[in-house]
């Protein structure tokens, strides 16, 4: 983990995101951390591809909760302020409305969580057939009610939806991290 982390500091990164549920000995993350001075600023939930939150299967967005709950504890631990999360995926066998709604539910369960211990879940925008618009995306934002739930806004990958201006305009200060 400390070459790791010597590396992106020889690049010129003033920071670094981590996987999370990752394997990692927390220990040895924050070693390195204080050894090279690299702030971790946030975590990348490891599981939302693989474990969608609008999965079919109850077990498997439970499993997808569980994961979210190890990134946001990992988050607080290595003194992030955000956990990225992939909202859901929509496909020929998850309609828009189920992804909506069962995503809806199993991240409100983590917002309580992420309240209590002063961090963000930040929605990015990717390529997963969900929330195309910056409207829609801000109304799913609000339906949290949470002002620790908002936009990880990738503007790389608006342009397969639309301008990024467009986007920043819509979501404002819905906008955790760009």
């Amino acid at each position: 983990v400390l070459e790791k982390f010597q590396l992106v500091k020889s690049l010129g990164y003033d920071g670094i995101e981590l996987d999370s549920p990752n394997g990692l000995d927390r220990q040895e993350v924050l070693d390195a951390r204080e050894q090279t001075e690299l702030p971790i600023h946030g975590v990348v939930d490891s599981a939302h591809w693989g474990k969608p939150f609008s999965h079919p299967d109850p077990k498997v967005r439970a499993e997808g909760v569980r994961a979210l709950e190890t990134a946001l504890n990992d988050c607080k631990a290595y003194g992030g302020s955000s956990v990225l999360v992939v909202p859901a995926v929509v496909s020929k066998s998850v309609s828009y409305r189920q992804a909506w709604m069962r995503s809806r539910a199993e991240i409100a369960r983590m917002v309580p969580l992420a309240e209590e211990l002063g961090l963000n879940i930040a929605f990015e925008n990717v390529w997963n057939n969900f929330l195309l618009s910056p409207l829609e995306a801000a109304q799913y934002i609000d339906s949290f009610a949470s002002p620790n739930v908002g936009a990880y806004l990738d503007v790389g990958n608006l342009v397969r939806y639309a301008w990024p201006e467009h986007w920043v305009e819509a979501l404002g200060p819905r906008i955790m991290k760009i």
